[in-house]
C-alpha cells in the first residue's frame, strides 16, 4: 500500500473525501469513495472510482464536470479544490502553449458547445496538442445530447484515473 493511500485510509471520513474530490469534482463521489475505506492499492481504488462513477447521477457527473477550467482558460467557475487546478493546469499544458489563431477556435468552440448542450466541453486535455483538442471539439458538436453527455463521461473518468494516480504519488 502507498504511503498516500495509507494515510488517507486512516482520516476521518469527511476529511478524507474533501482530499479526494479533486480527482472528481463531484461531492457524491468524493464521499462514497471515502465510505468505502480502507482501500488496499492503486487497481483496487482505481475500479472502486468507476463503480462509483458509473452509479452517480447526471447532476452528479455534471457537478464534477463544472470543476474544470474551460479548455483554454486557466480556472473554472466552481473549481472544488486548489489541486484541481493546478491539476487542470498542468493537463492544458499543450493548448496553453497554442497561437492566438487556435485559442480564439477554442474560445468559441467552447462556447458554441455550451449554447448547444448547457455544459462545458469535456475532454481529457493530458498530452494533446490544441489543433487535436479543436478537432475533437469540433467533431463532438455534431452528437446527440445523450451520446455528447455519454463521451464527456468517459473523457472525465479518463480524467479521474490520471488524477488519483497523481495524488497517491504525492
Amino acid at each position: 500500500m502507498s504511503e498516500a493511500l495509507a494515510r488517507w485510509n486512516g482520516l476521518p471520513e469527511e476529511e478524507a473525501a474533501r482530499e479526494i474530490v479533486a480527482c472528481c469534482g463531484s461531492g457524491t463521489w468524493a464521499t462514497k469513495m471515502a465510505s468505502k475505506r480502507p482501500i488496499q492499492d492503486e487497481t483496487t481504488l482505481l475500479a472502486l472510482s468507476d463503480e462509483i462513477w458509473h452509479a452517480l447521477s447526471e447532476a452528479d457527473r455534471l457537478e464534477a464536470f463544472r470543476s474544470h477550467p474551460r479548455i483554454g482558460e486557466s480556472s473554472a467557475d466552481n473549481t472544488v479544490a486548489p489541486q484541481s487546478s493546478a491539476w487542470s493546469e498542468q493537463e492544458q499544458q499543450k493548448a496553453a502553449a497554442a497561437d492566438e489563431a487556435i485559442k480564439m477556435a477554442l474560445k468559441w468552440g467552447n462556447r458554441e458547445y455550451e449554447q448547444k448542450f448547457g455544459r462545458i466541453f469535456i475532454v481529457c486535455a493530458t498530452g494533446k496538442s490544441a489543433n487535436e483538442i479543436l478537432e475533437i471539439l469540433r467533431r463532438r458538436l455534431h452528437n446527440d445530447d445523450a451520446t455528447e453527455l455519454q463521451l464527456a463521461a468517459e473523457e472525465q473518468q479518463q480524467i479521474m484515473h490520471i488524477r488519483m494516480k497523481k495524488w497517491l504519488a504525492e
